[in-house]
């Protein structure tokens, strides 16, 4: 299906969607991420390659790594098969923030896995132990849990129910009458998910890495987390305004006597010349001693699909279009070398007009995973364009490059295999 119907919708369980992100970030108000490259401590490399491309308030999270505050990053991945190039790049950008300070959680949905492709249960367990061991292997250092283990996030998915109606649902996702009720459940779980490290470890930001079909799921909970907030904090002039939403009166009282001189209304606290960050933190607290759960939205980054080795989107259901880890060398080579590239149709018009490496996957490959050195990557690219470089050629060199890379990855994720419970 497409990304987008007459109805502005994203299927995050599509495997053959066609994007148009320009679009996308219009209809759905995506930021682009270049609005906070200069506020970053340092620019991690799939940013500077265009990889990450947009966000939702990410400049809480890169403010929050600024200052050395508190701050959850985590993301899920679905265990529907073996983990590929494919599902690499997000663990990289959980890895690169739980190196700045942030609190890593990864969710295994197994749930989501269950309900949505049928797998058993003991499939989603084998498939997530891979995950984790690529996970370890790339150095990630937090929280692991299965969905269907953790009761926190069961009990917290029930609270989010609360607040999503169905008719929101079809909206979204388009569920209809012949929706089994497992596939909302497995959302409501997700919404759970992207909550959860704020109940486990406090309210802070918290980012979330996404493809741009998991769009729903963020502006789905975006909502549910205001929805189950008591209070909101807005600045009104120079005064921070404090709302109750569905606060005890007490709970209102308290935010009267934390501010001096602060002057109660019915239904409202307004604090003269106050800090919004400061007395957002101090409501949460008092949110929090009063039962309520004071969730900070949570942001979102959102990241371009590796191309397929054939085109389209890279997907398990594709063989042709990955490898996996495991792959034999020879399987490798086949797929490499048989894969579709941004050349031209003859060696002269390649010579004469040069390639076209941006809609290539073999260079994306290189550019996504294979190739550290910017400059390297340059040349690479330049040598495409000027047609001094023949795909065969590139092909060759990227065929060494991918095999020395699975060889050191696979021994990595050895090295790590006793770090996964299952």
């Amino acid at each position: 299906m497409r990304s987008d119907d007459s109805r502005g919708r994203l299927d995050p369980w599509g495997s053959n969607q066609v994007f148009s992100y320009e679009k996308i970030f219009s209809d759905f108000g995506i930021e682009p991420i270049e609005n906070v490259i200069g506020d970053l401590p340092e620019v991690p490399p799939f940013i500077r390659r265009r990889v990450v491309i947009g966000h939702r308030d990410y400049g809480l999270v890169v403010e929050a790594m600024r200052r050395g505050d508190p701050f959850h990053i985590l993301t899920g991945f679905m265990p529907s098969g073996m983990p590929h190039l494919g599902h690499l790049m997000v663990m990289k950008e959980v890895v690169w923030h739980t190196n700045h300070g942030g609190n890593g959680y990864i969710a295994i949905a197994d749930r989501e896995a269950h309900a949505v492709r049928g797998l058993s249960w003991e499939d989603c367990r084998r498939y997530a132990r891979e995950y984790l061991r690529c996970l370890y292997a790339l150095g990630f250092s937090g929280k692991t849990y299965f969905q269907s283990r953790n009761e926190a996030v069961k009990d917290l998915a029930f609270e989010a129910s609360t607040k999503v109606n169905l008719s929101e649902l079809h909206a979204i996702y388009g569920f209809g009458p012949e929706t089994s009720l497992s596939h909302p459940m497995s959302v409501i779980t997700q919404v759970a998910d992207i909550l959860y490290p704020q109940v486990d470890a406090g309210p802070a930001p918290t980012l979330v890495p996404v493809g741009i079909d998991q769009d729903p799921h963020i502006r789905l909970t975006r909502d549910v987390a205001h929805k189950l907030l008591m209070f909101t904090v807005e600045r009104r002039g120079d005064l921070v305004s404090v709302r109750s939403k569905n606060a005890p009166e007490e709970a209102l009282l308290a935010v009267h006597s934390a501010f001096p001189h602060s002057k109660r209304y019915e239904g409202h606290v307004d604090i003269q010349d106050g800090s919004l960050d400061l007395v957002s933190k101090r409501v949460r607290a008092i949110e929090r001693a009063f039962g309520g759960f004071g969730f900070v939205t949570p942001s979102s980054t959102y990241h371009i699909f590796m191309p397929g080795l054939q085109g389209g989107k890279m997907s398990s259901s594709i063989p042709e279009s990955l490898f996996g880890f495991q792959e034999e060398d020879e399987s490798v080579k086949k797929k490499v070398m048989n894969a579709l590239t941004g050349g031209r149709a003859t060696l002269e018009e390649q010579r004469r007009l040069g390639g076209e490496p941006d809609r290539c996957p073999i260079f994306l490959l290189n550019l996504f995973h294979l190739i550290d050195d910017d400059r390297e990557l340059d040349e690479l690219r330049r040598a495409c364009l000027q047609g001094k470089l023949m795909c065969g050629t590139c092909k060759k060199h990227t065929v060494e490059r991918v095999t020395g890379f699975l060889h050191d990855f696979r021994e990595r994720m050895d090295m790590v295999s006793h770090m996964v419970e299952g």
